[in-house]
């Protein structure tokens, strides 16, 4: 059973697309095809609720353009556009916020989130409650290294979210780690080795759980709030996204 997998990465940096294409290829089954998407419109990268707003339609037209994949990883740790593009997909759309929390929350009884920069732990904290895994997180940890950064040195990458990782633990006592960014995909298994917990990254967490809905033949319910929108007409630069 081949599976066409189609990961967006709702930045419009191609490095950062390339980078969670590679990481999706490593976790996927050898009879899923991996493609890396990047919008042909929106930020550089996603660091404000601003960010994530502007990011959205880009994501859209390619989740609306991408008739050939069978399954979506959206690979921003916000999961921008999540509801919006489940819609339009009615395919499944797995956002790696989503995918990674829930994740860890099969691997200990709490997990701590280590993110980029410290303007985006409310967002973290608001997909907890969200997702229903409140109780199961057991803190949010910013590095402040910011999104584009975390390519240029991933030597210094790697040292800075190992010393936040090792305090989250030793703060939260929690058992296992999220990493709370794309950009962070490729430092898990080090990690793990060296903090002795489960390390999660959102890319592998939702290639995986993408693959395994199709492999059940599931899709997403087509009724209610999650039909497809109803036609009506956009303006503007918007004009293409009428239906």
């Amino acid at each position: 059973m081949t599976i066409r997998l189609t990961v967006v990465n709702p930045n419009t940096t191609q490095s950062m697309t390339d980078l969670v294409e590679a990481q999706a290829r490593l976790v996927a089954g050898a009879d899923t095809v991996v493609t890396g998407r990047t919008p042909t419109m929106g930020p550089a990268s996603i660091e404000s609720h601003y960010d994530e707003a502007l990011a959205v339609p880009g994501l859209l037209e390619v989740v609306r353009a991408d008739h050939d994949a069978d399954a979506f990883v959206l690979a921003c740790f916000g999961d921008p556009g999540l509801d919006a593009a489940r819609e339009a997909a009615s395919r499944p759309v797995i956002g790696i916020a989503e995918a990674a929390m829930k994740t860890a929350s099969l691997l200990g009884r709490s997990f701590s989130v280590v993110t980029t920069m410290s303007r985006t732990v409310g967002r973290a904290w608001d997909l907890t409650r969200t997702y229903g895994l409140e109780r199961q997180c057991a803190g949010v940890h910013a590095c402040d290294i910011p999104v584009l950064e975390l390519e240029e040195d991933r030597a210094r990458t790697y040292a800075v979210i190992l010393s936040f990782a090792k305090s989250a633990l030793a703060q939260d006592g929690s058992d296992a780690i999220v990493l709370g960014c794309a950009g962070m995909a490729g430092l898990p298994e080090l990690l793990t080795d060296e903090l002795g917990v489960p390390v999660v990254d959102g890319v592998a967490a939702a290639t995986v759980l993408a693959e395994g809905l199709v492999r059940m033949g599931l899709r997403p319910s087509t009724h209610g709030e999650l039909a497809p929108p109803p036609p009506k007409t956009y303006m503007g630069v918007l004009s293409q996204f009428g239906r």
